[in-house]
């Protein structure tokens, strides 16, 4: 019965040795529901929040996953609206990858706000002042339409296809996902600005303030900007990364070369305008409110000046000098230290944004408020992993994910 569900000329691994991978993973994904249902049903005092910490690694990590599933929409940007039709091959993985980001930030939402019944006050009492309800909105919006294009590759598995309901749905879905495609790149682009915005307009955390085009600082374009350019990485990291694991060639090479060009200009053009807010910030914006540069990194290991240096060199100038050259490109050790390096350094961007934010002493007689996450927050952080990790080993397993794989893995008589 497995093998029937299997996308036809194709191998799998034994349904046995499957089983035992869902087992392992489950375990994990176990671990972080009960920490979830502590958080649930003790509150949050489950946490290691506090006065200082209202935001922390829970957000951290939403605002992380949000900025690496980017590459679903800025793919899906570049194929339906730009029309870069050699991205068809990697366009149902990055959808696939956006669903489980998207997915996993509302969760980690859901088990922030503490009384997950009350979540639909967002929607019915919405503060129309707040970006961070343009944030929900949107967010749940763009949920949606990921929702609709992962759609038609759940009925495009083999068994579900050969019922002709679904499967002239599929086609007809797959006829105007051009519409999805541009709605969902229009939504994306709001809320993640939106998320950079609720940082800069903090005029009390100097550290995060930015000033800005009208009533939008300068963080929320650089937000939407990072998305758009790191998005595409982590794609083609968790594509090399699954040709790995299962020792088969996925998408082709000028298929990776396009996605990585791309990515590699994008991210050369962000890094310029964040070196240009960040001088700009350190130079006057802080200068002309009494403080320096150094006011707002510790001599802590956590907190230190070498994370400005991770993050804009490291995380960003590295990788882009690869991704920009044809032979960082084609070097299979490069392009796995390029995509690598600006996952981390996303990664790097959105910690400080939110808990450098916190730590940095605001009054004079403040300390540095040092943070150090529960147990309970670690798990159910690891909790949409986990998630994320059976998700794909099920589409992968019984969805063609990948148009490719037929051609380039012909299986053996």
């Amino acid at each position: 019965m497995d093998s029937a569900l299997i996308p036809e000329g194709v191998k799998r691994c034994p349904f046995p040795q499957f089983l035992t991978g869902l087992a392992v993973v489950g375990a994990v994904l176990a671990w972080g529901v009960f920490a979830m249902l502590l958080c649930w049903l003790k509150g949050l005092n489950q946490t290691n929040m506090n006065d200082s910490y209202g935001f922390a690694l829970w957000i951290w990590a939403d605002l992380a996953v949000i900025a690496l599933g980017g590459g679903a929409f800025f793919s899906g940007f570049l194929k339906y609206i730009v029309g870069k039709d050699e991205l068809k091959n990697i366009i149902n993985f990055a959808v696939l990858i956006g669903f489980i980001c998207y997915s996993s930030a509302l969760l980690i939402l859901a088990i922030d706000i503490g009384q997950p019944l009350r979540g639909w006050h967002i929607f019915w009492h919405a503060n129309v002042h707040s970006m961070l309800t343009e944030v929900a909105f949107c967010l749940s919006c763009y949920f949606g339409v990921l929702t609709i294009e992962y759609i038609p590759l759940i009925l495009e598995n083999r068994q579900i296809d050969k019922i002709p309901f679904f499967h002239n749905l599929s086609h007809n879905m797959h006829e105007v996902m051009a519409v999805f495609a541009a709605t969902g790149a229009f939504l994306s682009c709001f809320h993640q600005g939106s998320l950079g915005g609720v940082a800069g307009v903090l005029f009390g955390r100097p550290f995060a303030y930015r000033e800005g085009l009208l009533v939008w600082p300068w963080t929320f374009f650089l937000f939407t900007w990072s998305a758009a350019a790191y998005g595409p990485c982590f794609t083609i990291f968790l594509t090399k990364l699954l040709e790995k694991i299962t020792g088969k060639k996925l998408v082709k090479d000028n298929v990776i070369d396009l996605l990585a060009k791309i990515s590699g200009w994008m991210i050369c053009t962000y890094i310029i305008a964040k070196i240009i807010d960040t001088w700009y910030w350190a130079s006057v914006t802080v200068h002309t409110r009494g403080q320096t540069l150094m006011d707002f990194y510790d001599d802590n290991l956590l907190y230190g000046l070498w994370i400005l240096v991770a993050e804009i060199v490291v995380g960003g100038i590295f990788p882009a000098l690869i991704l920009l050259t044809k032979k960082g490109r084609s070097s299979e050790s490069l392009l796995w230290t390029a995509v690598i390096l600006a996952c981390l350094g996303v990664c790097i961007n959105r910690w400080v944004m939110v808990l450098q934010v916190m730590a940095v002493p605001v009054l004079p007689f403040e300390d540095w408020a040092l943070y150090y996450p529960s147990w309970q927050e670690v798990a159910t952080t690891i909790l949409p992993v986990a998630y994320g990790v059976i998700l794909v080993m099920i589409s992968y397993r019984y969805l063609p994910i990948f148009p490719q794989e037929r051609e380039l893995n012909p299986v053996e008589s």
